[in-house]
């Protein structure tokens, strides 16, 4: 060999060694990307997107269905067998519509903005959503309530006024926002600032805001990392839902085989609840802090596999059926309503035309109704709509507001009550704050018990509790904002009849610092 060539040779293994010392470009794939400015989609391809977000919704919520809050801080087994049967949707809308809240939920909102348009006011959607005929649980609930006594929002869904605002309410409704917004992550975070803030506030209104901008970054990309990375920066980095949102995406980097690994991470760091009264101290979490990260291990984790999504969300347990109804419409979008599998959309398929129960609006009516929408948004965003083509003003994501709920409160004791009020002379406790828990029985599903709180003498509310389980309040009286010190709380029942009855059940005493 020549000593050029020699010397050539050597030349480069010395300069492959420097530069593989050096800290190297990250790969194409891994680049940081943008959202395009300009995306073009033709209207076929945005209706197949749109139809895949519900399809895909529908089946995670079926899928997890027989799961749901069965599972509370572990997860499902591999050996655990979840069913998928020929006719189990059909199966499930004919036995068990109530399944089916992540969705109907959301046609409420769908059909406002249909019957009143883009611009219908935020007391259309709370009204419409306040006065409907399915039953309502947690932040849904006591947002009913407040709004049928004359709280609206936001103040209906904020913390003060809502116990459970930091629950996953808004987390599971929010599709619509996504699937109407295209490519624009913003704009779907004004539609949720409006309508998200009827029933939740701080993590349970980010919940919701990360859900709408995965959707609408599933228009315009297909790659799961980036739209999860990217669509986080619509969320404050100083609140508690981004701090886990982002630990997931590192720990998915960390442990890129072992998606058990990321939950048990997950619930050493962020499984605590402080704000549900009915999640403090036992394995109910409904925070959707927690259950955001479970959609997201989903996703990551699934690869861009349906089964694999809808599998690994549904088993990381508490809301098992909301979560892989969330990741599922989301992967469905990306993948679009012609390549999900057959072997999920031949079940689907037996009930497009069927409408969802308290509605009358089936899947095949909502395809069209988020299309129209989605057109709509389209063009008010500086977009183009033509007879075949559409081109979106894609928007880069912009963070919402900073707020957090139960600031510098800590739970610090649960006690048993179990008493008719009738019988409490008082109740005395330590804190900075308390919640009573309980409820009115009575045959007479119209009356409303007006009952008085006092705390330490003085009268801290007037509260009507109605016997109906439709408009009930969730949890009679509450009160955050205490002195620190010992206090004592009475009541008043101003209205007593004979076949009422008012029960306290329990108590939760919150303090300014943990045990």
């Amino acid at each position: 060999m020549k000593k050029t060539t020699l010397f050539t040779v050597a030349v480069v293994f010395l300069w492959s060694i420097f530069v593989g010392c050096q800290p190297q470009k990250k790969a194409a794939k891994e680049i940081v990307k943008k959202v395009p400015s300009l995306h073009k989609i033709s209207k076929a391809q945005l209706l197949d997107k749109i139809k895949g977000g519900w399809a895909g919704q529908t089946i995670g919520c079926t899928y997890g269905g027989p799961t749901e809050f069965r599972y509370n801080g572990t997860m499902i087994q591999d050996y655990v067998p979840i069913p998928w049967t020929d006719g189990y949707i059909k199966w499930w809308f004919d036995s068990f519509p109530g399944l089916y809240d992540d969705i109907y939920m959301d046609l409420t909102f769908v059909e406002v903005f249909d019957r009143l348009g883009l611009d219908a006011p935020v007391d259309s959607f709370a009204i419409a959503f306040a006065t409907a005929g399915y039953t309502l649980w947690h932040a849904n609930q006591s947002a009913r309530y407040n709004i049928l006594q004359g709280i609206m929002p936001p103040a209906s869904g904020h913390w003060l006024n809502n116990p459970h605002a930091d629950d996953i309410d808004y987390q599971i409704e929010a599709d619509y926002a996504g699937l109407m917004s295209p490519g624009m992550p913003n704009t779907a975070s004004a539609i949720s600032n409006k309508i998200g803030h009827i029933m939740n506030y701080g993590d349970g209104w980010y919940g919701g805001v990360y859900v709408g901008a995965m959707y609408t970054l599933a228009f315009v990309s297909d790659d799961i990392e980036f739209i999860v990375t990217e669509a986080l920066k619509t969320i404050p980095e100083e609140s508690h839902y981004y701090r886990c949102m982002h630990d997931v995406i590192q720990w998915h980097k960390m442990f890129p085989n072992d998606w058990k690994r990321t939950w048990f991470e997950c619930e050493r760091k962020w499984s605590s609840d402080i704000g549900c009264p009915d999640g403090v101290f036992v394995p109910l979490n409904i925070d959707a802090v927690i259950n955001s990260a479970y959609i997201l291990i989903g996703l990551l984790y699934g690869d861009g596999d349906f089964h694999k999504t809808l599998d690994i969300a549904t088993r990381c347990g508490q809301d098992s059926d909301c979560n892989p109804a969330s990741a599922g419409g989301i992967l469905g979008t990306i993948l679009g309503y012609d390549r999900i599998p057959d072997y999920w959309m031949n079940n689907l398929k037996e009930v497009e035309d069927i409408p969802f129960s308290y509605t009358d609006i089936s899947l095949n009516k909502v395809y069209e109704m988020s299309f129209n929408q989605a057109l709509e948004v389209i063009e008010r965003q500086g977009g183009k709509v033509s007879d075949e083509e559409i081109l979106i003003n894609s928007q880069q994501p912009e963070p919402v507001h900073f707020e957090k709920a139960f600031e510098g409160l800590y739970p610090i004791e649960k006690k048993s009550v179990n008493k008719l009020i009738t019988d409490l002379d008082f109740l005395s406790f330590e804190g900075t704050g308390v919640v009573f828990k309980g409820y009115i029985q009575c045959k007479d599903d119209a009356y409303v018990a007006r009952v008085e709180m006092y705390i330490d003498g003085e009268l801290k509310e007037t509260a009507n509790l109605p016997a109906s389980y439709l408009k009930r309040r969730n949890d009679l009286f509450w009160n955050y904002q205490l002195p620190k010190g010992k206090h004592t709380a009475t009541f008043n029942w101003l209205n007593p009849q004979k076949n009422a009855s008012v029960y306290l059940t329990e108590l939760l005493i919150y303090s300014d610092i943990a045990n």
